[in-house]
């Protein structure tokens, strides 16, 4: 593990040790632990929308006119 420094405003800094305190744990770990869910998150989301957009059959409209915007919108 490497060691950082942030610099953040007075009370994000306050909120950030009331929440390490009410969690029994220290203001590194948790933000460690932030920025570890919010790199997995990130990762999940754009694993998914490559797969989305490699999963070419749902532009397909199987050979039929697509509906005119009028009928789809009333």
């Amino acid at each position: 593990m490497k060691n950082v420094t942030i610099t953040v405003e007075d009370a994000t800094l306050e909120w950030v040790r009331i929440e390490a305190a009410k969690r029994n744990t220290s203001v590194s770990r948790l933000v460690g632990e932030m920025l570890t869910d919010k790199m997995q998150h990130d990762d999940a989301y754009a694993r998914a929308q490559r797969d989305w957009v490699a999963d070419t059959s749902s532009f397909s409209s199987g050979g039929k006119a697509y509906p005119q915007r009028e009928v789809l919108n009333g």
